[in-house]
């Protein structure tokens, strides 16, 4: 008896397991007997074991005679009886009998028994378990066995085997298709077997099955309710799908985002307990990187979901750090890397920004700079914290500002920048520390002119602080160090203090070094010019003249002061001019771009060294050929391209860190303009110059008409205001005169009612009179007509003073006109003009209005004065009791008068009141006609209605009374109700 003990991986957390490590609890038994062998078979979530016993036939009654089928007979005597046999039991035995030799005889039964499998797969659907069978059976067909270590061809001769049966198992998308509904079945003896089977499809031929999978409908959304199994099994190896699926496919990354992925995924980080989780978290971190790396859309709407601030408590940290395992390390590292792959340099600088934003406000930061400064991290987690903080301050000013203000928990306490420097410039700390802390030194000055200031201050004999280390002491440290890795990366780190900024790169020359007792300081410029020539290592020279051209770029008193210096100039061209070895290209491609920047950016302010003169020593020692090419040495060495492709410094080994990714941009920038400089001619130059001199003149002309053309905008905008103001009096000047108008109307009113008033009393007095009128009576009268006039003279008066202020109004009006005329705004004044001379006119026509109510009055007084005058004085003669009779009758006549005039002062205040009362009843009149038109309208309707209703009512009526049935009429009714009313009156 033989016994072989196969340990079939299983999934999630125990997909790991060794052959022979595996456990035997109580499990569900399967005897199934082929003939020739006896399997024993157990299942449990995490995976099957099989105990495999060969009883040979003399143990169970002896020995048979003839040879032994071989494996492929067997297979293919099985492959007939899956295909033949009617029997669900014949062929649930034969797909058992398949997977158990398709391991052994992988490619038999792949060959021979592929196509019956697949007829298994969609005839027998209703058997759960002939389908856990034949999935099995394709698994280990297409599957590579990863637990087994073999040697590389068998590797090979296994992943060609694979390639091979994917692609016969994919030809027709419906196989794709049917194991995706396979999954929708709940039985874990189907669904785990087709999860497993669609994973070693996806990484064999994953391009091709991830396109069948996007185009069948539903696809994508049934692998995600794998994240939603109960069973951790299914769920798990789900993952290990998923992450498969979106491999290199923006189209399914953004499906499954959409279909809820991150909620689901961070739920499950969570529940596993987040960085102290197992082997599950770490898969969803792995399909989380899957679906946000790369993914513009996917990381938007990882920001807009809130799902940046639930990634705070996974870096929560305690005090005792130490005894990490290697679980939660590689757990916190994906964890690291999903922050940097937000706020990564290469997305779009908006969505890089959000999330750095994102990141400050909800405390993400913070806890980064804690892990930062905690003690007991681990070093490659501290490493990648301090890539992750720098990505994330990268470009931001608050962030960065805050991460100047974070200090280390030391007595006395630093500054986070400082600590880390002292890493930097320490050649015992690993390679990969120093990197990452020169990273996080370039991002804290990215874009950082504030940051770029206080470091270059810290350098600045004014503000040195003799009892504390500070940043800019560190880098000259490090700069004149004897470790070259030291001068590199203090170089570059000096070198991003100055990028882009003309301020430090000045103040930087105030830089005086103490080089030894006794002598004189001497300048940092004059310093690294004099490392430089005592040729040290490579990589510190590299360093220095990196530092020097970013310096002295675009600042002319820099290269001023570098010129300056009567060795350097010779120095450069030597190193030039030698054929020197490989090794020290690099060296001269650097001296010919910095000899190239002191032309490019010189001032011609030292004689000795002008633009020409310069161009004729190169020409002279080196020749302009030879100084371009050596100036091309530096973008053909292998390693520039490497450091131009991003901003962070990775280099496998110290001996190759050489270039740094903005001097990558410099030379980018300044070599093609270097290398015109340089092979021109004096006649071009001169040219060029005039070239500038006209444009510079072109330039102020244009300004000076911008300027003019600023200006004439300002009038046209004032006078525009001012036309606005004149319209608006203009408007007020016609409703003055309007206003005036009906006063003067109002005027004549009254006058011509005090005139009718008079004609009438007139005609009244000589009625009661008769012919004989005395001389008391027409005094009372002249009296009378007297006070009139006196009232007609007010109001005059008043009518003087409203038009001598008209006219005085006018005057200013025509006066402001005059002044407000200009030639953009000539148009609108004449118009204005043309209102206020109408309005004359029409104050001109009140003005002969005005003159003839004075004539009137005129004659009014004097036919009063020549009535006076022709009444005789009475008779002498006349009898007492004559005389006491008119008297009492003037005493008559007086109180009579004097009741009159009360009587006129009432009727003329009820007609004053009259007046506004009619108007208020006209307006009360029209709108009680429009109701009254309304009602009647709706009247009409009704009565329309009810004609309607009673021909309706007349027309069913008839109907009944056809029908047969009795119908009484109004009349009828009526009559009835008559007749009651007269027995009732009767009886009472």
């Amino acid at each position: 008896m033989r016994i072989d003990l196969i340990c079939v991986p299983g999934l999630g957390h125990y997909r790991k397991l060794k052959q022979g490590s595996c456990f035997f609890p109580p499990f569900s038994k399967h005897f199934v007997d082929t003939g020739s062998e006896l399997f024993f078979e157990t299942r449990k979530h995490f995976g099957y074991f099989t105990l495999r016993m060969n009883f040979l036939r003399g143990v169970m009654g002896g020995q048979t005679a003839g040879p032994q089928p071989s494996g492929a007979e067997t297979i293919q005597k099985l492959c007939d009886r899956v295909a033949s046999s009617t029997l669900l039991e014949d062929r649930r035995g034969a797909v058992r009998a398949l997977k158990s030799l398709s391991k052994k005889y992988r490619m038999e039964v792949g060959t021979q028994a592929m196509d019956h499998l697949i007829n298994i797969l969609q005839t027998d659907r209703s058997d759960s378990e002939i389908l856990g069978y034949a999935l099995d059976t394709l698994y280990n067909v297409i599957s590579n066995d990863e637990e087994e270590e073999q040697d590389e061809n068998a590797q090979k001769q296994a992943d060609d085997l694979a390639t091979q049966f994917t692609e016969k198992f994919i030809e027709d998308p419906e196989h794709i298709t049917l194991v995706l509904t396979l999954l929708e079945e709940f039985d874990f003896h189907v669904r785990w077997p087709g999860v497993k089977l669609l994973t070693a499809l996806l990484k064999t031929q994953g391009v091709q099955v991830q396109g069948i999978i996007l185009v069948s409908p539903m696809g994508v959304s049934r692998l995600m309710d794998l994240l939603a199994d109960s069973r951790e099994v299914i769920r798990n190896d789900g993952l290990l799908l998923l992450q498969q699926l979106t491999k290199g496919n923006a189209a399914i990354q953004k499906i499954v985002a959409f279909e809820n992925a991150f909620e689901r995924l961070l739920d499950i980080i969570t529940e596993e307990g987040s960085s102290d989780g197992g082997i599950v978290v770490e898969d969803c971190l792995l399909l989380l990187l899957n679906l946000l790396k790369n993914n513009s859309s996917n990381q938007n709407f990882f920001k807009e979901g809130s799902y940046i601030q639930r990634m705070k408590p996974w870096f929560e940290v305690g005090d005792d750090n130490s005894g990490w395992s290697a679980q939660k390390v590689t757990n916190l590292h994906l964890m690291l890397q999903l922050v940097r792959v937000m706020v990564s340099p290469v997305n779009s600088p908006g969505a890089t920004a959000s999330c750095q934003k994102c990141m400050y406000q909800c405390g993400l930061l913070q806890q980064l700079c804690t892990i930062l400064m905690a003690t007991g991290v681990p070093a490659d987690i501290l490493t990648e914290t301090i890539n992750t903080v720098s990505e994330v301050i990268r470009g931001s000013q608050v962030n960065q500002d805050y991460f100047a203000s974070v200090n280390a928990p030391s007595n006395p306490p630093r500054p986070a920048i400082v600590v880390l420097l002292m890493s930097m410039v320490n050649e015992r700390q690993p390679f990969v520390l120093r990197c990452a802390v020169l990273y996080c030194f370039q991002c804290f000055l990215c874009k950082n002119q504030k940051g770029q200031g206080e470091i270059v201050a810290t350098l600045l004999p004014s503000t040195i602080d003799a009892n504390s280390i500070s940043a800019g002491q560190l880098l000259c440290g490090g700069l004149f160090s004897t470790d070259s890795l030291s001068n590199w990366c203090a170089a570059v780190a000096l070198a991003h203090a100055l990028q882009d900024n003309l301020t430090q790169k000045e103040q930087l020359l105030r830089v005086q070094l103490a080089t030894s007792l006794g002598k004189p300081p001497v300048s940092l410029l004059q310093q690294c010019t004099n490392i430089l020539s005592q040729g040290s290592k490579v990589q510190t020279r590299v360093g220095l003249l990196m530092l020097l051209c970013t310096w002295i770029s675009n600042c002319p008193i820099a290269v001023t002061h570098f010129l300056h210096n009567q060795d350097n100039v010779p120095f450069l061209t030597a190193q030039i001019s030698e054929n020197l070895g490989e090794d020290e290209r690099l060296v001269q491609g650097l001296c010919a771009l910095l000899l190239g920047i002191c032309i490019f950016y010189n001032d011609n302010s030292l004689e000795n060294y002008t633009k020409e003169k310069l161009k004729q020593l190169i020409e002279k020692r080196i020749g302009k050929e030879n100084f371009v090419e050596k100036l091309g040495f530096i973008t053909k060495h292998e390693l520039y391209s490497r450091a131009a492709l991003k901003p962070q410094p990775v280099f496998p080994s110290p001996e190759q860190m050489l270039f740094d990714h903005e001097f990558t941009r410099l030379v980018k920038d300044l070599e093609g303009l270097i290398t015109k400089a340089v092979q021109k001619s004096s006649e071009e130059d001169k040219k060029e110059e005039e070239v500038k001199k006209t444009l510079e003149q072109h330039d102020n002309i244009v300004t000076q008409y911008k300027e003019l053309i600023r200006e004439q905008d300002a009038q046209i905008q004032e006078l525009k205001e001012k036309v606005a103001s004149m319209t608006t009096q203009t408007e007020q000047l016609q409703a003055t005169v309007s206003q005036q108008q009906s006063q003067i109307q109002q005027h004549k009113d009254q006058y011509n009612l005090i005139k009718l008033k008079l004609g009438k009393e007139n005609q009244s007095q000589s009625n009661n009179q008769g012919d004989s009128q005395v001389n008391g009576l027409q005094t009372e009268e002249l009296s009378q007509l007297r006070e009139e006039l006196e009232e007609l003279r007010r109001q005059q008066t008043l009518l003087q003073t409203q038009l001598s202020e008209k006219d005085a109004l006018i005057d200013s009006l025509k006066s402001s006109a005059q002044a407000a005329e200009a030639p953009a705004g000539g148009s609108d004044n004449a118009e204005l003009l043309q209102e206020v001379e109408a309005l004359k006119n029409q104050v001109q026509s009140h003005l002969a209005e005005i003159s003839q109510l004075k004539t009137e009055r005129l004659e009014l007084l004097r036919r009063a004065e020549a009535a006076s005058s022709s009444t005789a004085p009475p008779s002498d003669k006349s009898s007492d009791a004559a005389k006491a009779e008119l008297e009492s009758r003037l005493a008559a006549q007086t109180s009579e008068m004097e009741r009159l005039k009360e009587g006129r002062s009432e009727l003329e205040e009820q007609l004053a009141s009259a007046t506004s009362t009619v108007a208020i009843l006209q307006t009360e009149k029209s709108k009680l006609q429009t109701e009254v038109q309304e009602s009647k309208k709706e009247q009409d309707d009704l009565l329309m209605l009810l004609a309607d209703q009673d021909q309706k009512i007349h027309s069913l009526k008839q109907k009944l009374k056809d029908l047969g049935e009795t119908v009484e009429d109004e009349d009828d009714i009526d009559a009835r109700d008559q007749t009651s009313d007269e027995e009732d009156e009767d009886e009472d």
